[in-house]
């Protein structure tokens, strides 16, 4: 029985990458006869990792299988799926999705549910794709990663910080890293260091290295970040004024914002302004400066020097996104949602630089 299945943003070897975000798929039957009948097919969960679920309704939550009339005459018929919250893949194909009319097996379609984790529970065989991937994006100083350590520097500072562009910048400046780790290895994802809980296992010379006495980051013989090139100068500063099984320490008499914290900035009202103006010194900026004067995370021109720096706003991100998701604020028609900015590239309807290609001041001379 001939059967079309549309699911929208396969990858160009046409595998199925799911997050937790549903998408509509579409199915109809295709090169039927005139004596064809409606089938009715059931998709469910198959595989032994990540897990899908399915509706009929787009919606947050949906069941672990779906039964479908499908029309002879190649009328479509949609749903929704998505990856299943909480329940992640670690490889391709460790999710499916196993398709049934009625009892009969027809086959199943490999797929993963690939999302950002927590940088300290990643297994080992995702951390060593991740920092391969990364590896491989830097290549000593003459990969891609380049023009990623261009974009953070002290001419674009005021495109990116203290202003309400803060928190829209970052997401789009690691989700286009992200892009292109994924470029390299279609199973990785950026990992978030969540810096308010102890994070041992990251700070190891396997995952993101750890300082010596000089605050030069080492890694394990045959690291794929031990050859680490930026500007032109191998290596990355890195002194912690922290244990690598502790969260960073209170800044002065102040402890940086933990993750309910967070949650809880912008006022009574849970106001947009508010929110950034508070997010962006803590816990963001108290996570930059938990590290010692001389390592690169202390400053906005070196900051993007050392690879932590994107799994740090890869954190910086995740916890926007939960603040918008907790207090419904995306609506472009809520004015709690949002902040009109002091400069251009701040205010909602302007387009972000470098992406614009807009080099002309008050923009930076390149992009």
């Amino acid at each position: 029985m001939p059967i079309q299945l549309e699911i929208p943003n396969l990858d160009a070897q046409n595998r199925m990458f799911m997050t937790w975000a549903p998408i509509r798929v579409r199915v109809r039957q295709i090169d039927v006869p005139d004596t064809a009948q409606a089938l009715d097919l059931t998709f469910r969960n198959g595989g032994s990792g990540g897990q899908f679920w399915f509706a009929f309704q787009r919606s947050d939550f949906g069941n672990p299988e779906v039964t479908l009339t499908i029309p002879p005459d190649g009328s479509p018929v949609d749903f929704w799926m998505a990856g299943e919250f909480q329940r992640p893949s670690e490889h391709y194909g460790d999710a499916t999705v196993a398709v049934f009319d009625g009892a009969t097996f027809l086959g199943e379609i490999p797929g993963m549910v690939r999302v950002r984790k927590d940088a300290n529970t990643l297994s080992e065989v995702e951390r060593d794709r991740f920092v391969a991937a990364l590896g491989l994006l830097n290549g000593q100083g003459t990969g891609r990663f380049a023009e990623f350590r261009a974009m953070h520097t002290s001419a674009s500072d005021p495109e990116a910080h203290g202003d309400s562009g803060f928190p829209p910048w970052h997401r789009a400046y690691i989700l286009d890293l992200e892009r292109e780790l994924q470029a390299i290895d279609p199973e990785v994802t950026l990992p978030y260091w969540r810096f308010d809980q102890p994070a041992p296992f990251l700070f190891t010379p396997e995952f993101i290295g750890l300082p010596d006495f000089n605050q030069v980051v080492r890694f394990s013989v045959g690291h794929p970040l031990g050859a680490w090139t930026t500007d032109g100068q191998p290596g990355i500063r890195r002194g912690m004024n922290f244990s690598p099984d502790e969260a960073p320490p209170p800044i002065g008499e102040q402890a940086l914002n933990d993750e309910n914290t967070t949650l809880d900035l912008g006022g009574p009202d849970n106001v947009y302004g508010l929110f950034r103006q508070t997010f962006e010194v803590n816990p963001h900026g108290f996570a930059h400066v938990s590290f010692s004067r001389a390592s690169f995370l202390q400053s906005i021109p070196t900051a993007a020097r050392d690879p932590l720096f994107f799994m740090l706003h890869a954190n910086v991100d995740r916890l926007w996104a939960k603040w918008q998701w907790f207090h419904l604020r995306h609506d472009r028609n809520d004015a709690s949602a949002f902040s009109p900015g002091a400069r251009v590239g701040h205010d909602l309807d302007d387009s972000m630089w470098p992406w614009n290609g807009v080099t002309s001041a008050p923009r930076p001379s390149t992009a």
